[in-house]
């Protein structure tokens, strides 16, 4: 895979935060923090996307990470393509590589990219013209970058740090491209006692989060935790998926208030959406006062604008002139 960064360090693409540098990674989330703007507060609008033209190709169900991309390029002043699979022509059989094509040729910048296939955004990197950028916005089970980048903002700005920090992972993990992305930027920026808590067949192959403690029963796994993040069950990407049993699933691993009281008493209560309430989690959990999960989606947008704005900095440098 080509560099996600260009000779000068400058952001050109953001597929993974796997080998993503603690400053890279902190100079997101500092720009982030300025772009952030709270519900009731005149949304940010400027120029660092004037002239660019920014594609979002979702080719799996999105609602969050779809609507934070258009608005964040709006707000930054870029023209914006918005296509699913139905509205383009890979419903008639075109390759991904020449829907890129295609509307390269139409001047496009930045590719902002959800599919289910593992490579594809890696694959797209090493194709896409020297003055185009790619940016994952889900790669399979495999990789979440902005979502990760909008978790740890989430967490720095309540706990404003990361060493020392018990963050529990609950759910399925084994398909959660988010609790990749997550393990990657919170170990990046320091967290060391990181828990992946749920049934034996939903965790992940032991070859991966190295370091992490794995727990079968969600009483051990949060007990003291300051974070605790839960995630849906992803049928989607499950032969066996008819067998589950929601509500035992949630007598076993549903985060209720009762549970709650198991980790610190500050904790942060996360998920990344879309929720399952009754399944994962409660809804007196999820919206009771321990819950920053509205927060997490208002920290999505700045999040996206911080990666954007990065990304179309570096452009500059490889433009063709007029």
């Amino acid at each position: 895979m080509r560099s996600q960064q260009d000779g000068a360090g400058g952001l050109r693409h953001l597929v993974t935060l796997d080998g993503l540098a603690r400053d890279a990674l902190t100079a997101i989330l500092d720009r982030a923090e300025s772009y952030r703007r709270f519900p009731g507060q005149p949304a940010y609008e400027g120029r660092e996307l004037a002239g660019v033209t920014v594609a979002n190709l979702f080719f799996e169900p999105s609602t969050r990470t779809r609507a934070s991309f258009d608005l964040a390029s709006r707000r930054l002043g870029a023209h914006v393509i918005n296509l699913d699979l139905q509205s383009s022509s890979r419903a008639k059989g075109e390759t991904m590589l020449d829907t890129i094509y295609t509307l390269e040729a139409m001047n496009t910048d930045v590719f902002v990219i959800r599919d289910s296939e593992a490579g594809l955004p890696e694959f797209l990197i090493d194709h896409v013209a020297p003055h185009v950028s790619v940016i994952s916005a889900g790669e399979a089970h495999l990789s979440h970058p902005t979502q990760g980048l909008l978790d740890a903002l989430t967490i720095r700005s309540h706990k404003r740090r990361f060493a020392g920090l018990k963050v529990a992972i609950v759910g399925d993990i084994r398909h959660s491209r988010v609790a990749r992305s997550a393990s990657q930027v919170l170990s990046t920026l320091g967290t060391t006692d990181l828990r992946l808590i749920g049934p034996q067949s939903l965790l992940p192959p032991e070859d991966e989060f190295r370091g992490a403690q794995r727990f079968t029963r969600i009483e051990d796994g949060i007990a003291g935790a300051d974070v605790v993040m839960m995630l849906r069950i992803q049928k989607e990407r499950m032969a066996q998926a008819a067998a589950l049993d929601d509500a035992a699933y949630f007598r076993e691993y549903g985060l209720d208030a009762k549970r709650l009281r198991l980790a610190s008493p500050s904790v942060l209560i996360m998920h990344p959406g879309p929720m399952n309430r009754g399944v994962e989690i409660e809804s007196a959990v999820a919206d009771g006062p321990r819950s920053v999960i509205r927060e997490q989606v208002n920290n999505g947008v700045a999040v996206r604008m911080a990666v954007l704005a990065a990304i179309a900095a570096t452009l500059t440098r490889h433009r063709r002139p007029l």
